[in-house]
């Protein structure tokens, strides 16, 4: 029952117990998590251990049998589930994008209602795609003939464009070369950082150069069990 924080965090996790469809053994049991604006959280641990089934669970993409969420101090009722997902944004380490242009997918979330009031910025877009170091030729491809690090560029910059307040990441730069794995480690840092006080991220990752390059805290989930790591920047 690890790194629990008091009941105002942004988003905190009481006593979750989440079991694989169709089996008995519990992934995890009583686990407790919070999530502070600030926080730059490493999730770590063996395969097979429940974090990805533990982002889905924070996410609301699935529910669990036991414990409950809370967002800013209140459950989560039916009715703001997609205010949630607005403010808590899950990216997939495989994203999938919708047909049509690179444009066409970074403009499609505005036409949801929930994000009614926010604008597309194709400048500030266009500074991203710099600092990422794709072509700015790429907003006229169509999204199926992206490679996979362009993907997930790609749904990285949908997802930051909101303005979420959290971002749960797993393992976006698994299958990624270093290049790409720096740029998106650049563009997730900095987006955290231009609002240090409102936004956090939870980042899922098997690589311990990487942990300590973006995090500030780490937990490590194994056998059920979530404790809090330290997080070595030595190397």
């Amino acid at each position: 029952m690890q790194s629990e924080r008091p009941a105002t965090s942004r988003l905190q996790a009481q006593g979750l117990g989440c079991r694989l469809p169709g089996q008995r053994q519990w992934l995890f049991r009583q686990l407790q998590l919070a999530i502070e604006p600030g926080d730059r959280i490493a999730l770590v641990g063996p395969n097979g251990s429940g974090k990805t089934v533990l982002l889905h669970a924070l996410a609301l993409l699935i529910g669990c049998e036991e414990g409950q969420l809370l967002w800013r101090g209140c459950r989560i009722e039916r009715a703001r589930v997609p205010g949630f997902r607005a403010q808590v944004i899950y990216l997939h380490q495989t994203p999938v994008l919708f047909a049509g242009t690179v444009e066409e997918n970074l403009r499609q979330p505005f036409q949801l209602g929930i994000h009614r009031g926010k604008h597309f910025d194709r400048d500030r877009l266009q500074r991203w795609f710099d600092q990422s170091g794709r072509s700015r030729r790429l907003w006229e491809q169509p999204g199926a003939e992206l490679s996979g690090g362009e993907r997930q560029v790609v749904a990285l910059l949908r997802a930051i464009q909101l303005d979420p307040a959290i971002l749960l990441l797993d393992e976006p730069t698994a299958a990624l070369d270093s290049a790409t794995t720096r740029a998106i480690e650049t563009l997730v840092l900095g987006w955290q950082a231009a609002r240090p006080d409102q936004r956090a991220y939870l980042w899922v990752s098997h690589s311990a150069d990487q942990v300590a390059r973006i995090a500030n805290r780490a937990l490590h989930l194994e056998q059920g069990v979530l404790r809090e790591v330290p997080v070595s920047h030595g190397r």
